[in-house]
C-alpha cells in the first residue's frame, strides 16, 4: 500500500494554514473536475485532491496524520500504520462538505476506517435546519484496536476514547471517556459494533446519535490474522523435519500435539481444521515450517555440532539447488 502525502497532493507546506488548505483544494478542484477539465487525469486528480482535503480540513484527522512521519513512511516497500496508531479516535460519520469518501483509497481507509460518508440520519448532518426544534446528535464512528485474543474469547472489555462533548456552557470540547462494550467472540477486523445513543448528544432535547467502533488488531507476537484464518510460523529442528516428530505446537485454545511428516522443508504448511477465529463456520490454522539450525558457535557443544554437519556433507552428496540449474 502506498503512502500518501496529502500536503504534495495540494501543494501546500505541512504548516498551512486552514484558509490556504481551502484556496488549494478549490483551485484544484476547479482545474481537475471531469465536468470541465481536458486533462488526461483529471478523474484520479480530482478524487486525489478530494482525499485529501477531507483530511487536511478536519483538525481531528489532520493531527492524526501529522502523527505519521512522511520520511520514514516513504522508505517502507509498502506503507502499514504504525502499531498502536490511532487507537480511541472518533470521527465524525461524514465531513464538513458532505463527501462522499466510499472511493477513496486503501491508505486513507488504513488510517480512519471505512464507511464515513454512511451514517447520516435525518436531523443529524451539519446541515439541518436551526431553530428550536430538538435535533438529533450526530453518529460517530471510533477506529479501535483489539487484542486477537479479545475476539477469540469474546466478552466485556473496557476501551478508552477521545470524544467530543458539550461542556456546561454548550461549547464543544474534546474530552476522554470509558466506555464498557460487549466483544462478540469471533468478532472480524473491519467489523463495526453499534452502540446506541453513545455519539454525539442532541440539542433541544433531541436524541443522542450512536457510536459505530471499527474493529482493528493488535499484532500478535505468534499469529497472524488472514481472513477467518490464523497463521502460526512454527520452528521446527533439522532431524524433526526430515525424520518426523511431534512437537507442541500453540493456538489461541492453548498447545496441541502436531504430527511433522519426514521430509518436510521448510515453508511447508500444515492445516488444523477449525483452530482459527471462531464463528458460524470457524476459521483453520494454517502452521508454517521454519527449519531453524542449532548454534554451533557455543563451546564444546558447538564443536559437536560443526562435526555432525561435516559427516552429513560427507555422508549425503545434495545438492538443494540442483533444479536451478547451478
Amino acid at each position: 500500500m502506498e503512502y500518501k502525502d496529502y500536503y504534495k497532493i495540494l501543494g501546500v507546506a505541512r504548516d498551512a494554514s486552514a484558509d490556504d488548505i481551502k484556496r488549494a483544494y478549490r483551485k484544484l478542484a476547479r482545474k481537475y473536475h471531469p465536468d470541465v477539465s481536458a486533462e488526461t487525469d483529471a478523474d484520479t486528480r480530482f478524487k486525489e485532491a478530494n482525499e485529501a482535503y477531507e483530511v487536511l480540513k478536519d483538525p481531528k484527522k489532520r493531527a492524526a496524520y501529522d502523527q505519521i512521519d512522511p520520511t520514514r513512511a516513504r522508505s517502507r516497500q509498502g506503507f502499514e500504520p504504525p502499531h498502536g496508531w490511532n487507537p480511541g479516535y472518533e470521527f465524525r460519520g461524514a465531513g464538513a462538505s458532505g463527501a462522499d469518501t466510499s472511493g477513496f483509497s486503501d491508505f486513507f481507509e488504513s488510517l480512519f476506517g471505512r464507511g464515513f460518508g454512511g451514517f447520516g440520519h435525518a436531523g443529524a448532518s451539519a446541515g439541518a435546519p436551526r431553530g428550536s426544534a430538538a435535533t438529533r446528535g450526530q453518529d460517530h464512528v471510533s477506529r479501535v484496536e483489539l487484542d486477537l485474543e479479545d475476539a477469540f474469547t469474546g466478552g466485556s472489555r473496557t476501551i478508552r476514547l477521545r470524544a467530543p462533548t458539550r461542556d456546561e456552557r454548550g461549547r464543544m470540547v474534546e474530552r476522554e471517556r470509558s466506555l464498557k462494550i460487549n466483544v462478540p467472540k469471533g468478532v472480524r477486523a473491519g467489523q463495526q459494533l453499534r452502540l446506541s445513543g453513545q455519539g454525539m448528544p442532541g440539542t433541544h432535547g433531541g436524541a443522542a446519535g450512536d457510536l459505530y467502533l471499527e474493529i482493528a488488531f493488535r499484532a500478535h507476537p505468534y499469529f497472524r490474522l488472514d481472513g477467518a484464518d490464523l497463521v502460526l510460523d512454527l520452528p521446527v529442528a533439522p532431524w524433526e523435519a526430515a525424520l518426523g516428530a511431534t512437537v507442541k505446537t500453540p493456538t489461541p485454545a492453548g498447545p496441541v500435539d502436531l504430527r511433522i511428516p519426514p521430509n518436510s522443508n521448510s515453508g511447508k504448511r500444515l492445516r488444523l481444521k477449525g483452530r482459527g477465529m471462531p464463528g458460524k463456520t470457524p476459521g483453520d490454522l494454517y502452521v508454517v515450517l521454519a527449519i531453524t539450525l542449532p548454534p554451533i558457535d557455543n563451546g564444546d557443544a558447538g564443536d559437536e555440532a560443526r562435526a555432525v554437519y561435516e559427516r552429513m556433507a560427507e555422508a549425503m552428496p545434495f545438492n538443494p539447488r540442483a533444479r536451478l540449474g547451478v
